[in-house]
């Protein structure tokens, strides 16, 4: 079956592809990301978010819905069922489509390591249990939401620890494709 989900999206990968997902996440990332970054600062009165953290802990979150007051949990479940379910679909769509092109270049398709292009989807899996996890909670603060609350945390680690090792995925996609290149430039 990943075998069958990876092929598809090699299908969808064509340059043309890579290209228009880089920019619209280039054009999500310059004029939509900052626009969300503020009404939350704003409300949360310093606290931060857990979709910003790295480590935090189920008593993090519950001092981060007590400080968010009602307004700010309102305003921080809009923004995860609205901002942040298009978020990961983007970053997702342009890390899957960029790295497919790019690893075809480098492997054959007979190869296992095409496969790699499946870990941007496993981070917009994670992402989206972050966002369903955290939002249980602050949608029943200040009633305890207990194994969620713990659930949580680990979802936003595994989430960034899968999307910074998608970019480096990436990265070493497109080294080693220019490094095929290069080497198949030499042979002629």
């Amino acid at each position: 079956m990943l075998k069958r989900i990876s092929q598809f999206f090699y299908r969808l990968s064509p340059g043309w592809a890579a290209l228009l997902a880089l920019v619209v996440f280039v054009v999500f990332t310059a004029l939509v990301l900052p626009a969300q970054a503020s009404p939350p600062e704003a409300v949360s009165g310093g606290a931060g978010s857990p979709d910003t953290s790295l480590f935090y802990s189920a008593a993090d979150l519950y001092r981060m819905a007590e400080a968010y007051g009602q307004p700010g949990r309102q305003a921080y479940l809009r923004a995860r069922w609205t901002f942040d379910v298009i978020w990961p679909l983007v970053y997702t769509a342009f890390l899957i489509t960029a790295t497919s092109w790019l690893l075809a270049k480098v492997f054959s398709p007979a190869s296992a390591w095409r496969l790699l292009n499946l870990l941007p989807l496993a981070a917009m899996l994670f992402d989206f249990l972050e966002n369903s996890s955290a939002s249980l909670v602050m949608a029943r603060y200040p009633q305890l939401t207990p194994g969620v609350d713990l659930l949580a945390p680990l979802f936003t680690l595994v989430k960034w620890l899968l999307v910074a090792t998608s970019f480096g995925l990436l990265l070493f996609s497109l080294v080693a494709a220019l490094w095929a290149r290069r080497k198949a430039a030499g042979l002629r």
